[in-house]
Parts: C-alpha cells; sequence; structure tokens
C-alpha cells in the first residue's frame, strides 16, 4: 500500500525471510560466516539457537548462497517426525524413491550407498533441521547415528540443528548424551541491541530501494527497539505498521505514537500486572519480611521471659510464626 509513497521498490519488512535485504551487524554476518565454516571444515553436528524470531530461518535460507554448488542441502521443517519417518524424508529430499512400507535398513542401506557416490563426486550433504526443539529425543538420537556415516577420514553427511533455547535444555537428557558430545559449533543468534535496531530498520528501507533521509530516527528505532525487545520479526511487524500508519495520514515522517499503536494492535507491550506492581511487589515483600522477622524475633523474646519467671510451667512454651505470601500469620 505505501510502496509508491515512501519509494519503495518492494515490502521492506516482510517477516518471511528476504534474503536479499539480509542485515550482517549484531554479529549476523559472522554467524552465517561460521555456519558457512563449519560445514565446509567441520566434522561433527552444528547447533544454531535463538528466540522466536531471532533469524534463525534467515540464516538458513542465506546458506544456499553462501556455501557453493557443490553442497546439497536437505531440509527438515517438521522436526515431530518420528525415527523412520526422518529416514524417509531426508532419502525423498536427496531424490532416493523409497517405498512406504521400506524397513530402516534398507532406506540406511540406499542412504549409504547414496552418500558415498556424492561424495566420490565431490559433493557435500548436509541435513538442515528446522524447529528442532520439537523434534522427539529418539529423532535426534537417529540423527545422531546418520552422522556416524562416514569414509576411512570424512563425514558423509553433516547435520545443522536450527532450534529455540528449549533445544539445549533437550539436549542435556541422559538419553542423548552422546549426540551431545557429537555437536562440535554452537551458534547463539541475541536479539539486536538499540544501535543495531536503528542500523537495521534504515538498511532495509534502502536495500528495497529507499533514496531520502532516514525514516526511522534514533529515538523511533529506540521505541521499536523497547517493544520488539530486539527480535527481528516483531521489529518487522513494528516497523511495517509504523509505516502503514505514516502513510494513512499522509505523514513522510514516523513518530513514537505510531510505534507504540502498532505495537498495541500487535499486542507487544508487556502485562498490566507487571507494569503495575513490577516496583511494587519488591518493595511489599521486603516489608513483609522485615515486619515477620521483627514478630519473630518478638516472640523469642518473650518466649525466653517466661521461660525464666515461670518455671513451674509444665513444659517449655513454644511460638510458631508462619510467613504466608508475605503475611504472618
Amino acid at each position: 500500500m505505501y510502496l509508491e509513497f515512501f519509494g519503495l521498490d518492494k515490502p521492506p519488512f516482510k517477516i518471511t525471510p528476504d534474503t536479499q535485504s539480509f542485515y550482517e551487524g549484531c554479529d549476523r554476518g559472522a554467524s552465517l560466516s561460521a555456519l558457512c565454516y563449519a560445514i565446509l571444515h567441520g566434522e561433527g553436528i552444528t547447533k544454531v539457537v535463538g528466540e522466536v524470531g531471532s533469524g534463525k530461518t534467515m540464516l538458513c535460507r542465506m546458506l544456499p548462497l553462501k556455501v557453493g554448488d557443490s553442497v546439497d542441502l536437505v531440509y527438515i521443517a517438521h522436526p515431530s517426525l518420528s525415527p523412520e519417518h526422518t529416514l524417509h524424508a531426508i532419502a525423498q529430499e536427496l531424490g532416493l524413491t523409497i517405498s512406504a512400507d521400506a524397513d530402516k535398513l534398507s532406506v540406511m542401506r540406499q542412504l549409504h550407498e547414496t552418500l558415498v557416490d556424492k561424495y566420490t563426486q565431490g559433493r557435500r550433504v548436509v541435513v538442515l533441521v528446522e524447529e528442532a526443539q520439537g523434534m522427539p529425543l529418539e529423532s535426534l538420537e537417529e540423527m545422531r547415528l546418520l552422522s556416524n556415516l562416514e569414509t576411512d577420514e570424512h563425514k558423509l553427511m553433516q547435520i545443522v540443528l536450527f532450534g529455540q533455547p528449549e533445544l539445549d535444555e533437550n539436549l542435556q537428557d541422559h538419553r542423548i548424551r552422546q549426540l551431545r558430545e557429537r555437536i562440535t559449533h554452537s551458534l547463539y543468534l541475541t536479539p539486536l541491541q538499540k544501535d543495531d535496531v536503528h542500523a537495521y530498520l534504515n538498511f532495509r528501507l534502502r536495500s528495497v530501494g529507499y533514496s531520502g533521509p532516514d525514516l526511522f530516527s534514533p529515538k523511533v528505532a529506540k521505541a521499536i527497539s523497547k517493544y520488539s525487545e530486539g527480535l527481528v520479526r516483531r521489529i518487522n511487524i513494528l516497523a511495517d505498521k509504523a509505516l502503514l500508519s505514516a502513510y494513512t495520514e499522509d505523514r513522510h515522517t514516523l513518530s513514537v505514537k505510531d510505534v507504540k499503536q502498532a505495537a498495541t494492535e500487535s499486542s507487544f507491550q508487556k502485562s498490566g500486572f507487571s507494569h503495575a506492581f513490577g516496583g511494587f511487589l519488591p518493595w511489599m515483600s521486603v516489608v513483609f519480611g522485615g515486619i515477620a522477622a521483627l514478630v519473630l524475633a518478638f516472640a523469642i523474646i518473650q518466649d525466653s521471659r517466661h521461660g525464666e519467671s515461670d518455671k513451674s510451667d509444665a513444659g517449655p512454651k513454644k511460638t510458631v510464626v508462619t510467613v504466608v505470601n508475605g503475611v504472618t500469620q
């Protein structure tokens, strides 16, 4: 809608990965280079971890452009597959004709023959697993077994696991400790910092033909950074809606108000409870904690006095003070 208004060739902030607008700042370029190196020179399994919307899929889509034509990339986009179905999916991606009722041993044999053939042709096979945090442990273990396929000197298949932080949690499971030991490269995508957000926003605009002064001022970029928490997908959503807001009001300048409106529409604002009580709850817990401590000390003193002044009682008196949710009972 606003492309002609702002002089753009195509939408600058699509949430689907656009390799022509790949931003190399905030270590994204370095991460891509490290990933390419791991694929072309590594011997183990590589892991890429980042929060939802941090740019993992973009890295995945950039690989074909960087690793060269001698690498065959196999995409596993549905990680919830069982071990058997995972094998079938990889085989089919490599162009093998596998019957639905083929047993595991048969599929593995055909896979091995194909991988050896590709190796003799000087080709590498790399399996890219997206959303790997959703892969069953049994299927993750199957990936480890696939990584065992090798010649006397080289691996026949390399594996890259792309996942959210839960992937690291899953890999701590004792049952797949052997897989964990095979991970030789671990990359982590951190959220964009404030300065990176400002640079990213204007870079994306210029990558699609914009040639005027920066539309996103440092102040507006700071607001987007705040509501997006530095996550690329959220940044794109907020920026797109902010541009649309300015366009509907016939403005070529963006404001913090545009960003706040976009954040409200996208439900990116912090919860009201956190906002309203974030500072109050710690203060309240300190106050109640102090009161509880004073009550306990007073009770102990009183108990001691009673013990000294009235030793004829049947037994020692006990005072129990219970604090439940900051309330002394």
